[in-house]
């Protein structure tokens, strides 16, 4: 037995106990937070003004949602679908360095797959992997190879936009930026930012072919629209204690929205305010919006982020949103863009694998006549135990 079951027991009750008071807790909050967003929803500049008021002089970090144009309350129905576009959505997965392994690599996979609306041509896929080793392993945190994989698929997304037939919609799993805690705070700054200059360059590039670019965040947990009714509610004694002012802490953004969008339709659009977000500047310029991708009943939201071009081009943003709303019909109960799902099943590494890639360098290694360290002790004893089931491990 590997767990003391009595003990989990007793503090899953506990749990229990405390969830009750915290659900009621948050119901309050979120009733409060919808009649401030149905209060405010139409004070697009005066909330501008404040969120820039409090980055100014009180909280440069401060991270929520600036709106734009569009009333925070508002939705909007989902458009027809475009005779024709192709749609391109790009996946990728690693194998970071271990060194209780036989061998020390990593290796970055990279699937994308394409398809044409309009077409009967059935979806392509293709497969780049990257070994990494001996002097480029240097450095080589799991961060910085993560950043790596996420360029990667970014720089595939690029390729693939300048060969295929327009107009054209690029597609990632997660955030549009790329951003990565250790990374940017310092320990390898130069990294981050070269990393960085890189992409705002490939970003530039999807400008100039017109191509419609997004991100798609499954089963989002942020609170930016929350935090901004925050900014909104605070009184002047509050805004210098912004970063601890948490009024409606707890509340999420899919909280507030999934009562507002019904079926097929997205939110407002809206700016990131942030300071990770500053070097997005102008057509690059970071945005969201909110989709239901479920079904009547059972809604079911995601957060869209678009870059300023998108925003600015009605045709782009209206493909894109009735183009996803199409794809997550494709996939059943658990809404999810369906070529974004055949990008990960194309990228996955599997424990299988990476034992295999493993076996391939020792094999070239002892060929040659050179030594292999072989497995730690460690690992050599978590196998013999059975206890080693998966990748990571």
């Amino acid at each position: 037995m590997s767990l003391d079951f009595l003990q989990v027991s007793q503090q899953v009750q506990q749990l229990g106990d405390k969830a009750i008071q915290h659900q009621l807790d948050l119901k309050t909050k979120l009733a409060e937070t919808r009649q401030l967003l149905e209060q405010r929803a139409q004070d697009i500049e005066n909330l501008q003004g404040k969120v820039q008021e409090v980055v100014r002089k009180y909280d440069q970090t401060l991270r929520c949602a600036m709106p734009v144009q569009e009333e925070l309350n508002a939705h909007f129905p989902l458009p027809s679908l475009p005779e024709q576009v192709t749609l391109i959505a790009a996946d990728g997965s690693q194998i970071f360095a271990d060194r209780h392994a036989e061998v020390e690599y990593c290796l970055v996979n990279t699937g994308a797959i394409w398809m044409r609306y309009g077409s009967a041509d059935a979806p392509v896929t293709s497969i780049q992997s990257q070994l990494i080793y001996a002097e480029q392993l240097e450095g080589m945190s799991d961060d910085k190879l993560s950043l790596q994989r996420d360029m990667a698929e970014r720089l595939r997304l690029l390729e693939l936009a300048s060969q295929v037939q327009p107009p054209v919609i690029t597609l990632t799993d997660g955030p549009l930026e790329i951003w990565t805690t250790t990374l940017e705070e310092g320990r390898v700054a130069g990294e981050f930012k070269k990393s960085l200059e890189i992409y705002l360059c490939l970003l530039r590039k999807l400008h100039e072919l017109n191509a419609t670019t997004a991100g798609y965040v499954d089963k989002p947990g942020a609170d930016l629209v929350v935090r901004l009714l925050e900014v909104a509610w605070a009184k002047d004694e509050d805004l210098a204690q912004m970063r601890t002012y948490r009024p409606f802490k707890g509340v999420t953004d899919i909280e507030l929205y999934k009562d507002i969008l019904q079926p097929g339709e997205r939110s407002a659009i809206f700016g990131i305010q942030s300071r990770s977000s500053k070097p997005y500047q102008g057509e690059l310029s970071l945005h969201f919006f909110y989709l239901n991708v479920g079904r009547p009943g059972h809604p079911y939201l995601a957060r869209v982020e678009i870059p300023a071009w998108v925003v600015e081009e009605s045709s782009m943003l209206n493909n894109l949103h009735a183009v996803l709303v199409s794809q997550c019909g494709m996939i059943g109960v658990r809404r999810y863009p369906y070529l974004l799902h055949r990008a990960h099943e194309t990228a996955v590494v599997s424990l299988e694998d990476k034992e295999q890639v493993t076996q391939m360098i020792v094999h070239e290694l002892r060929k040659r006549g050179l030594d292999v360290a072989g497995q730690s002790a460690k690992q050599y004893n978590k196998d013999i135990s059975g206890t080693r089931t998966r990748y990571g491990t």
